[in-house]
């Protein structure tokens, strides 16, 4: 590394003021502070830094996302062997998820690093690390069959519309991995569904067999097939239809758990989100009827099912869009969670509430943290008058 520390040192000067390159300097300042921890120092006031800066921390959060990634991969390899009555050995399957994965993310890296670079060379500012994290969450939130060139389009939109337009990362007012997949699913809603999202292509020869649906847990409960859902136990390993990350609870929570001990993750977030489900889904409970069958699914089903823990884990606990003040993040947490559940039960159009509820809360962040710190004030005036 003192190799490469040497190397760059040198060229460094070529990319600052003055310099042969010095309109890409961003560029080269991307890469090295990728590489290396900045030695930048602050020359106002009095702040202390520490070497976990924004690349570090999105870093973190990539690596938390791994088990998720991980276990997706087999399961591609796994359900596509059984949608063909084959049975594959373990690095068959593996291998045959990675093969499709590497595309999905390969085109959410490529075409969101090149708008953000784009962009950093106009303003002529620093290349914002945000899309580090967006790169890989957008993967694991679409099937493992859709078109890569919707992909493509719906990076451009999140980053575009979804961060760009605002100022780029931490001036975003919505999640952009979700931006995407909200474009997917009104944009597309026939290869958004659900109905069809894990049978595999049949490019190699093969069929699908008799009695094998691609159907996820969450489209059959939407149409009522209560019968035809999986146990809880397959739903919290994950080795089910969905979404490509977001079928293992499993691998979430390996996930949620790296977050927590690294003090990236926000636990009351996380927890106020699962507690909001759960509030939502005894409420369904207790008022279930012979017309709605979906409302009498167990509670804890609920956070089991479809992209509710992902959402839980990843998505909700965005620094940027989430809720700033102490309270006003158990308040998002839980409503998030519980509009989440309402949506997906009571409104049959949208099968996934997660991502809607999200959005939602996303764009009400600002007005909790606005009554919190009002609520504050007025309390504290009263014990000043008092």
């Amino acid at each position: 590394m003192k190799g490469l520390r040497n190397y760059i040192d040198k060229i460094k000067p070529n990319f600052e003021k003055g310099g042969k390159f010095e309109k890409f300097r961003s560029t080269f300042d991307a890469f090295e502070t990728l590489l290396f921890v900045p030695d930048k120092v602050t020359f106002k006031g009095s702040h202390i830094r520490d070497s976990i800066d924004m690349k570090r921390t999105m870093g973190i959060v990539v690596l938390a996302v791994m088990p998720a990634l991980l276990f997706a991969m087999w399961n591609i390899g796994n359900l596509h062997a059984q949608s063909i009555g084959e049975t594959w050995t373990f690095w068959e399957m593996f291998g045959f998820g990675l093969l499709k994965m590497i595309p999905l993310i390969a085109v959410s890296y490529i075409v969101g690093l090149s708008i953000e670079f784009m962009f950093a060379q106009i303003r002529g500012h620093e290349v914002n690390e945000g899309f580090l994290v967006s790169g890989m969450l957008i993967p694991l939130i679409v099937p493992v069959d859709v078109p890569l060139w919707m992909v493509a389009v719906a990076t451009a939109f999140a980053v575009i519309i979804g961060k760009e337009v605002f100022g780029g990362t931490g001036m975003n007012i919505v999640n952009p991995a979700l931006t995407a997949r909200a474009f997917l699913f009104f944009a597309y809603p026939s290869d958004m569904s659900g109905t069809k999202v894990w049978i595999a292509d049949l490019a190699q020869g093969h069929g699908i067999v008799d009695g094998f649906s691609g159907a996820t847990p969450l489209a059959n409960a939407a149409e009522g097939a209560m019968n035809k859902l999986p146990s809880a136990l397959e739903m919290f390993i994950g080795n089910i239809p969905g979404s490509v990350g977001e079928t293992s609870t499993l691998a979430i929570l390996i996930g949620a758990a790296i977050l927590l001990f690294t003090g990236i993750g926000n636990w009351k977030i996380m927890i106020s989100f699962f507690i909001g489900g759960l509030a939502m889904g005894l409420l369904l409970n207790a008022f279930a009827t012979d017309t709605n069958p979906y409302m009498a699914l167990p509670a804890y089903e609920h956070l089991l099912l479809g992209g509710f823990a992902f959402g839980g884990v990843f998505m909700i606990t965005d620094p940027v869009t989430a809720a700033q003040t102490q309270r006003g993040k158990w308040i998002y947490g839980f409503l998030g969670g519980f509009i989440a559940i309402l949506v997906r039960v009571i409104n049959p159009a949208y099968p996934e509430g997660v991502m809607l509820a999200i959005l939602l809360m996303n764009v009400f962040a600002p007005l909790i943290d606005y009554y919190v710190i009002r609520a504050n004030i007025k309390r504290r005036l009263k014990r000043v008058k008092a």
